[in-house]
C-alpha cells in the first residue's frame, strides 16, 4: 500500500509502527455550527483510508477529536472563541451548542455511512493533559508568557515550516500590523490563553484562569491515546499552513522527535468553481441535500468519483448527476444478485486484482469505482459478480440492500398533490396554458414534473 505523505510531498510505501495495528489521528469538527458538505468530504476521505486499511487486514486505533473550546475565529489565534461566539449568537451556553452540534455531526456521518473512529475525545475533558503539555514546553524554553497567554516561540524550533514549506523571513516581512505586540514573532501561536473574568469557558492553570489554544488540544489528545509516535495524521488541506504546522512544532519540541510518520490531507470542495465557506454564505448541509430529495449516499458517491487530493466542484447539477449514477450503480449491482450465469474465475480474479491495485495506490477510489462499473456491466448476470461487488463495497460503503433515494425525498403535501392533480386535469382538457402555469408554480417550489406514458413523474430539485 502506498500513501501520499504531505510532509515529503511524495507517495511512500506504508509501513506501520506495529505490524498488525495502525494508529490514526483525525482532526474532528469544531461543534459551534452545522458541518457543511465541504467539511464532510474530509470525513469521507478519512473513511476511505479506514476502509482500505481494514480491507488489508489491519486493526485500527483511530482518534477523532471534538473541539468544544479553544478554536478562535481566525486560525492564527485572533478573535473570539468560535464556541463562545456561537453560544452568544444562538443564545445558549457553549456546552449546550456543543452537545447539539456534536449530535447533528454524528448523525450526518452516520447518514454518509462513515465508520465511527474508535476514540472520540472532547477537548473540554482533557484540560489536565493540555496543561501538562504546555508546562513541558515552558520548561524546555519553547513557551513564553505574555499578558494574555502562553505562546510558542517558533524561532526556537528549527523545523518550523517543514510541512507547509513556509519561509519565516517572508512571514516576518509580510506580516500585518501585529495584533499582539508582545509576541516575539507574528506566527508565534497560543498554547494557553488567559481568560478575562467574564469569559464563559475557563479553567485554573499555573498562569491564572484560562483556556487552551486550539493546536495544543490535538497534540495532547493524540499523545494520550496513541502514544508519543503514531502512524497517520489526517485532516483537510486548510490545516496544513497553521494548525498542523503548529502541531508538528509543539509535539516535536516536547518529544525531541517526530510524532507522526505520515501526514495525509484531503483537498477542498468548491461550489460553482469558487470557495465554499460559512463566511461567504454558500455552504450546504446534509439536511439541505435531503430537503431537495437527494440521498446522502449519492453525495458519498460524488466524493468517491474524485481523488481525495483533487479539488471537487459542487453544483446542484453535479449532485443530480451523482444521484442518477448512484441509483444506476445500485440497480446494476442488484441485477447480478439472482444471476445464474457462470463466470470464469480468472475474470473475477482480474477484477479483484485491478481493484486492489487501485485502492492501494494512494486510495485511488475513482479508478476502483470504474473497475466496479466494468464488473456491473459485464455481459453475464452472475451471483459471482454480485459477491465480488459486495466485497468491493467494503470500501465504497454504499447501501446494496435497497435504493434509498426515494426514502429521503420530502413528503408531498396535500396542497402540492392538489396542484399536481389540477395540472393532470388541465392536460386532459388540453388546457396547456393552465398546465404550464402549474408546472412553473411547482418548479418554484423545487418540484419538476416529468410527463411519462404511465403518468407524471415527480423529481425534487
Amino acid at each position: 500500500m502506498k500513501v501520499y505523505n504531505t510532509l515529503t510531498r511524495k507517495k511512500e510505501d506504508f509501513k506501520p509502527i506495529n505490524d498488525n495495528e495502525v494508529r490514526i489521528y483525525s482532526c474532528g469538527p469544531t461543534v459551534y455550527n452545522y458541518a457543511h458538505i465541504g467539511n464532510l468530504r474530509t470525513y469521507v476521505f478519512m473513511d476511505m483510508l479506514r476502509r482500505v486499511l481494514e480491507y488489508n487486514g489491519y486493526k485500527l486505533r483511530h482518534v477523532m477529536n471534538i473541539t468544544d473550546v479553544g478554536h478562535l475565529v481566525s486560525d492564527e489565534d485572533e478573535g473570539e472563541d468560535k464556541m463562545v461566539k456561537g453560544a452568544r449568537e444562538q443564545k445558549k451556553t457553549p456546552w449546550e451548542i456543543a452537545e447539539y452540534y456534536t449530535d447533528v455531526f454524528m448523525k450526518d456521518i452516520k447518514s454518509l455511512n462513515i465508520e465511527v473512529p474508535e476514540i472520540i475525545p472532547k477537548a473540554t475533558e482533557h484540560i489536565p493533559e493540555m496543561l501538562d503539555f504546555v508546562n513541558g514546553l515552558v520548561d524546555k524554553g519553547y513557551g513564553y508568557e505574555t499578558s494574555d497567554g502562553i505562546y510558542f516561540d517558533i524561532q526556537k524550533f528549527s523545523g518550523y515550516g517543514k510541512l507547509s514549506r513556509a519561509n519565516l523571513d517572508e512571514q516576518m516581512a509580510g506580516a500585518r500590523v501585529e495584533v499582539n505586540v508582545e509576541k516575539r514573532h507574528p506566527a508565534d501561536f497560543a498554547l494557553w490563553k488567559k481568560a478575562p473574568k467574564e469569559h464563559i469557558m475557563q479553567w485554573p492553570s499555573p498562569w491564572g484562569m484560562g483556556y487552551p489554544g486550539w493546536h495544543i488540544e490535538c497534540s495532547a489528545m493524540a499523545r494520550k491515546y496513541l502514544g508519543d509516535v503514531f502512524d497517520i495524521h489526517t485532516g483537510g488541506v486548510d490545516h496544513i499552513p497553521v494548525h498542523h504546522e503548529n502541531e508538528i512544532a509543539q509535539s516535536e519540541a516536547l518529544l525531541g522527535k517526530p510524532a507522526v510518520n505520515y501526514w495525509m490531507h484531503g483537498e477542498f470542495m468548491m461550489v460553482n468553481n469558487g470557495k465554499m465557506s460559512k463566511s461567504l454564505g454558500n455552504t450546504y448541509t446534509i439536511s439541505d441535500l435531503k430537503s431537495k430529495g437527494f440521498d446522502p449516499l449519492a453525495f458519498r458517491y460524488m466524493c468517491l468519483n474524485a481523488h481525495y487530493r483533487n479539488k471537487l466542484n459542487f453544483t446542484w447539477e453535479v449532485m443530480q448527476s451523482a444521484q442518477v449514477s448512484y441509483d444506476r450503480f445500485i440497480d446494476g449491482v442488484l441485477a447480478h444478485k439472482e444471476g445464474n450465469d457462470n463466470v470464469d474465475a480468472a475474470v473475477i480474479n482480474e477484477f479483484r486484482s485491478d481493484f486492489e491495485e487501485a485502492i492501494n495506490d494512494d486510495l485511488n477510489i475513482p479508478k476502483a469505482l470504474g473497475i466496479a462499473w466494468n464488473a456491473v456491466r459485464y455481459n453475464k448476470k452472475s451471483k459471482q459478480i454480485f459477491d465480488l461487488l459486495n466485497e468491493m463495497n467494503r470500501i465504497f460503503g454504499f447501501d446494496l440492500t435497497k435504493k434509498s433515494s426515494q426514502e429521503n425525498a420530502p413528503e408531498i403535501s396535500p396542497e402540492i398533490q392538489k396542484l399536481i392533480d389540477e395540472r393532470q386535469q388541465a392536460r386532459a382538457q388540453k388546457n396547456w396554458k393552465r398546465s404550464d402555469e402549474i408546472r412553473d408554480e411547482l418548479k418554484a417550489m423545487g418540484i419538476v414534473i416529468e410527463d411519462t406514458s404511465t403518468g407524471p413523474k415527480i423529481k425534487f430539485i
